[in-house]
């Protein structure tokens, strides 16, 4: 129990570090960044505030396990289009694919660990 919940806190606390980098969504990294991969200033922006949102819900303990659950979603299609757009312009898979597939590892270990801690509560 112990080690799992140090596995999902540590998870859990690099995505959201990650995520907070989404605080800058108006810098010129940001823009070029959206720009380079084809999407529109409104999505990039969208995901971001999706972004925020998602780490106050999976950080926060007392956030009910269903709006979790909805944050992992969100979580897991960013990953999956980040990976997608990544490759439909052309970036190569290492460093830019490969980030996203990290990512997306990280959050299904969050994912796993915080579904076997529910479990143990019960």
């Amino acid at each position: 129990m112990k080690t799992t919940k140090i596995i999902y806190w540590i998870s859990t606390g690099i995505i959201c570090l990650f995520s907070l980098g989404a605080i800058q969504m108006n810098s010129q990294v940001a823009i070029d960044g959206a720009n380079h991969l084809l999407i529109p200033r409104y999505l990039g922006i969208e995901v971001s505030i999706g972004q925020l949102i998602g780490l106050v819900l999976l950080i926060v303990p007392a956030v009910p396990a269903r709006f979790k659950e909805w944050a992992y979603v969100g979580y897991g299609i960013m990953y999956i289009t980040a990976l997608i757009a990544h490759i439909a312009v052309g970036d190569a898979f290492i460093p830019f694919g490969i980030m996203s597939v990290i990512f997306f590892g990280l959050l299904l270990t969050s994912y796993i660990s915080f579904h076997k801690l529910q479990e143990a509560k019960k």
